[in-house]
């Protein structure tokens, strides 16, 4: 019967009739439906307003988790490869040195000179001019570019060039221009620019 006294109560009542004044004289099945209503409107206020807030910082934390454990992995990493690492900055070191060693310094720019003017007399070269050119300061050295002019056989001119890179200091050849002479001749003037290195100290 109270089943039936429910429904009936249901079926009568007019959702008109709720005010804040007669909430406590409602039939009862009204306010149990009432209350699963305001419940759930808490459950969804709760999730909007507390645990989708919750799972947004979870999701921040998990994603630091992860960039965590690659740099943990990647540290793991190069300590397991320390050693390795060592010898192989020592090799670096060392190779650095012996590159630094073929760099000349202000000092060896004549000898350096004196050498290329050689070179070119030995293989048969008439030097018509070697000039030094203004420095040229780069992040960690000084370039010293020298133009040289030269005439020559063409096996005179590649014997001159193939010895310009058997030097004990480093250089390299830049700006090629060969021509055929003015005359009838077999000779070829070169004019070719020579660039060697410094190494660049602190100061500069």
């Amino acid at each position: 019967m109270a089943m039936d006294d429910s429904l009936r109560a249901l079926r009568e009542f007019d959702i008109s009739d709720i005010n804040l004044d007669n909430i406590g004289s409602l039939p009862m099945v009204v306010k149990v439906i009432l209350a699963l209503l305001l419940f759930g409107l808490v459950l969804v206020g709760g999730y909007y307003y507390h645990i989708k807030n919750l799972q947004q910082s979870l999701a921040t934390v998990q994603a630091e988790e992860v960039k965590l454990k690659q740099e943990y992995e990647k540290k793991a990493f190069q300590v397991a490869n320390l050693d390795a690492y060592r010898r192989q900055m020592a090799e670096m070191e060392e190779s650095f040195g012996a590159l630094i060693s073929q760099l000349p310094s202000d000092t060896e720019v004549p000898g350096l000179l004196e050498d290329i003017t050689n070179k070119g007399l030995l293989n048969g070269l008439e030097i018509s001019s070697i000039d030094l050119q203004p420095e040229v300061s780069r992040e960690f050295y000084v370039e010293l570019p020298i133009a040289i002019s030269a005439s020559g056989s063409y096996h005179d001119l590649g014997a001159f060039i193939s010895g310009m890179a058997g030097l004990p200091r480093i250089v390299t050849l830049h700006d090629f221009n060969i021509q055929a002479s003015g005359d009838n001749s077999a000779a070829l003037n070169l004019s070719i620019t020579a660039k060697t290195y410094r190494y660049k100290e602190g100061e500069e």
